[in-house]
């Protein structure tokens, strides 16, 4: 199950991302905790101390060895230097699963053990000195897009991304890539803007979407949400000295956070769960091309002189740990064609 976090600078999604993935380490079920967010405060927020966070290997530093991984025996991909943030999965391509070993995980992602279990972290990497006036942070996050375009995870599996904050994640296709998105929100007129551009933007691509109120006091700020976002708002998260003592670097055992907060966590768990039975991997595959042939338009021939629509494979759909076929040319052709 894929989960991402979004929200505006400040909101708190990645404590609360954090405080998600400690909650799934408690179980047995793989974790997959991935930073995609600009700032990097991920590694921090999962108890690493500034060296180990600092030392996280970047994917936006090994996106050539995940794009040879990924591209396989796929006769449609001609290089790894034609492959670009949306190049879709066909057949001969390596997918990724959560239960395994592989030469992507061993080179970009670290175990980190917590009170209770352990999970994988991957981190885009921060911008460097060489970056600066010269590259976009989206270049970064594309290693992150070609990944879960290759992942083939199942129930009970979890891969939880940290976004990078607003409404940047737009820039590309990765909204469509995940079972669930949570939204932060402050109970403020700016803690809800960056929701109003959300919905707004993923109203048509089956974006499943619940809002997460932060830093609630009281009723009024429940209310507050609730009358702003309606049936999307899904549970308040409150003020907490478990979470201040983290962010001070002395974090208590986690099963000592306040049982208010646990319960808040619990929801978004049984909240991810429920939307298992509504995964639909052929309009993840259609969205994947869409996405994909739009890009190749934009940029991406361009940048890599070649015909990228090419690497779509119209006959392969992803599926939880494997492939399929689509029946028939109608089928595949308009697998190319529709976003939703």
């Amino acid at each position: 199950m894929k989960i991402a976090f979004v929200g505006k600078g400040g909101s708190g999604k990645t404590t609360l991302s954090s405080l998600f993935i400690r909650h799934l380490a408690t179980t047995t079920s793989p974790v997959m905790a991935v930073d995609a967010d600009i700032n990097q405060h991920l590694g921090a927020a999962l108890g690493l101390d500034e060296e180990e966070a600092a030392s996280l290997p970047a994917m936006g530093a090994r996106l050539s060895l995940i794009k040879n991984y990924l591209r396989g025996s796929n006769p449609r991909i001609t290089g790894a230097e034609t492959m670009i943030k949306t190049t879709p999965p066909g057949e001969g391509s390596r997918l990724l699963r959560l239960r395994e070993d592989n030469p992507v995980y061993d080179a970009c992602a670290r175990r980190v053990a917590l009170d209770d279990g352990e999970v994988r972290l991957m981190a885009t990497g921060p911008f460097t000195e060489a970056d600066l006036g010269v590259a976009c942070y989206h270049s970064k996050v594309g290693a992150v897009e070609l990944c879960l375009n290759h992942l083939a995870d199942g129930r009970d599996e979890y891969v939880v991304v940290d976004m990078t904050a607003g409404s940047d994640s737009f820039a590309s296709g990765m909204f469509t890539r995940f079972d669930m998105t949570f939204l932060v929100a402050e109970p403020t007129r700016k803690g809800v803007s960056v929701y109003r551009q959300y919905k707004e933007y993923a109203r048509d691509f089956g974006v499943a979407l619940k809002v997460v109120g932060n830093k609630v006091q009281g009723q009024d700020d429940i209310d507050f949400l609730r009358e702003e976002t309606g049936e999307d708002f899904l549970v308040p998260f409150g003020q907490s000295d478990w979470v201040r003592a983290m962010e001070k670097g002395r974090p208590a055992r986690f099963d000592t956070l306040e049982e208010p907060n646990r319960a808040a966590l619990r929801t978004l768990r049984a909240t991810v769960d429920a939307s298992y039975g509504r995964r639909d991997w052929e309009r993840f595959t259609r969205q994947t091309v869409h996405f994909h042939l739009k890009n190749a338009k934009s940029w991406g021939n361009e940048r890599t002189g070649a015909d990228l629509a090419a690497q779509v494979d119209p006959a392969f759909v992803l599926r939880e740990g494997g492939t399929a076929t689509l029946r028939g040319s109608r089928e595949a052709s308009a697998a190319t064609a529709q976003p939703a």
